[in-house]
Parts: structure tokens; sequence; C-alpha cells
């Protein structure tokens, strides 16, 4: 029998074994990168930083994608998930906090094989476009849950990410998230252990989106201690996007002040707000397959 992937939301049923999917990826993992990264949350990169291995393809597709030189599945290293493992461990034997995989979703099945029994924490990090029934695959195999929360305004989603569906999509996957791990919990060094951290990135021109996901946020943790959010300033144009004039730029100082208001009126005490000069190419690292 063929198979017929629908991992992610996009449902497209591609026998990705003989053609590639919505994703653009033959059904095995492939990576660009796997190497101590320290651009994450402080509590994830630490003083050692995080290990994070860069997976190729991205079935989401954001027209402004920071990452694009792989979310477009150009490139990568074909991987197994045992020789996923030994990158893990490399990365461990090099002093990682934890192993951070980044946009690992369109690999779910096989990553979820090469996980289990790690001394340090996973970090499913994600464009929060997910299948709950792909997140439960991870269930106890992944400790911290880093989603992002592009979009409140589905109209702002359909231009940008082609996906309509995002802002339901994502407040039931985080919703699982925070099933799956309960409550943060942090160590005695501040590096977290386990839990849901939601980011959020502030585009230009759309503070009006970015204000919605944090009520929303704020209505989905009404507790201090549920989860973090972190608040991101760091857009920088990638590509040439004539058909959206206004991602052409980065933040304006004023509209970073505005986001950051917002937030600190909100009510959500717990996270992390990135600093403006952030929005640099020099954050983005090569995608040379270093580390596979």
């Amino acid at each position: 029998m063929a198979y017929a992937c629908t991992l992610c939301p996009r449902q497209c049923g591609a026998d990705r074994e003989s053609r590639m999917g919505v994703c653009r990826m033959p059904r095995m993992p492939h990576a660009a990168r796997a190497a101590l990264h320290f651009h994450e949350e402080p509590c994830l990169s630490g003083e050692r930083g995080s290990g994070a291995v860069f997976f190729t393809g991205c079935a989401l597709r954001c027209a402004y994608c920071q990452n694009a030189v792989i979310s477009r599945g150009d490139c990568g290293k074909p991987l197994t998930a045992e020789s996923l493992r030994k990158i893990y461990f490399s990365l461990i034997e090099q002093g990682a906090h934890n192993i951070n995989l980044v946009t690992a979703s369109h690999f779910a099945d096989v990553v979820a094989q090469s996980l289990g029994d790690l001394p340090v924490p996973v970090v499913y990090n994600c464009g929060g476009y997910e299948r709950v029934e792909t997140l439960r695959m991870l269930e106890g195999k992944v400790q911290v849950y880093l989603p992002d929360f592009k979009y409140m305004d589905a109209a702002l989603a359909a231009r940008l990410s082609g996906a309509p569906d995002y802002p339901e999509i994502a407040q039931r996957a985080i919703e699982e998230m925070i099933r799956q791990t309960g409550d943060y919990r942090m160590d005695e060094d501040g590096m977290l252990q386990s839990g849901v951290l939601v980011r959020h990135l502030v585009l230009p021109g759309h503070l009006d989106n970015t204000y919605a996901v944090i009520d929303r946020v704020r209505a989905m943790f009404p507790r201090p201690g549920q989860a973090l959010f972190s608040l991101m300033s760091q857009y920088t144009p990638i590509l040439e996007l004539p058909q959206f004039p206004e991602l052409n730029r980065r933040l304006r100082e004023e509209e970073y002040d505005s986001a950051q208001s917002y937030l600190f009126d909100s009510g959500i005490e717990d996270g992390f707000v990135q600093d403006l000069s952030s929005a640099e190419t020099s954050y983005i690292p090569a995608f040379d397959g270093t580390g596979l």
C-alpha cells in the first residue's frame, strides 16, 4: 500500500517515498546543520548553547521566511533515525544544554523513532502549524515545545503563509503541547527543563495581529507559571517581496515600542522580550552541512 502523508495540517496525502509533498521533501529526514546554537532564549541557549538540528523543508511556506534557504527544500543531507541519534549524542558531548529540533514536523514519525533516553531535554522548535495527532507521536519524548504563534488574523495568515486556518490550528496545537508538558519547569540554573515557550515574531505594519496574538496567549494561559511567551523583534527582509511592500523593511523603533507596551500591559508575566538590535542577518546560521 502506498504511503500517504498526513503529518502536517495540509494533509496533502503525497506518497513521499516516490514524490514530494507540500513540504517539498521526501519521507526520510533531511537536515542542513547540526551545531551548538546561541541565539535562542537564555533559558535554552544558556552558556553552552542549544544543540540545534535544522531540518530541511517546511509545509507552512511563509513568504517572508528567515530560513528560506532551507525551508524551500533545496538543500540538506538525508538522515535515518539511527544517524539522527548519533548527531544528538555528538551535540551532547559538545556541551549542549538540550537537543533542539528545528522544523521537524514533516519528519515527525521518523524523528519520534530517534528520540528517547536522552540525558538532556528535547526541544521541538516549530512554526505552530501542527496536527494534534502528529504531536501525540512525540508525547513523552519531547520535554519542551517551542512553537511560533504567528497569526490571529486569518486573512493575514492566508496572504502571507497560504494558511487561513492557522489561528485555529495553532491554538489547538499549543493546547496539546501544554497538555503533554504541564506547567513549565526550570532548573536551578534557569534552564528550561519542560514546558511550553510560545514565540511571536512582530511583522512590520501588522501590529494589530501582534496585539491579537498577545490577547489570545493571555486568555489561554491566565495563571503565572503555565507557559512562557517570547516577543521577537528579529524580522529581517531576506527575500524581495514586491507583493508585500510592508515587509521589505525592518521594524521601526516606534512599532516595537508599541508591541512591548501592549505586552507589558497585558498581564503576561513569564517570558522574554528580544532587543530590536537582533534584526540582523548575522543571527541566521550557515546552512552548510555543519555537524552532519
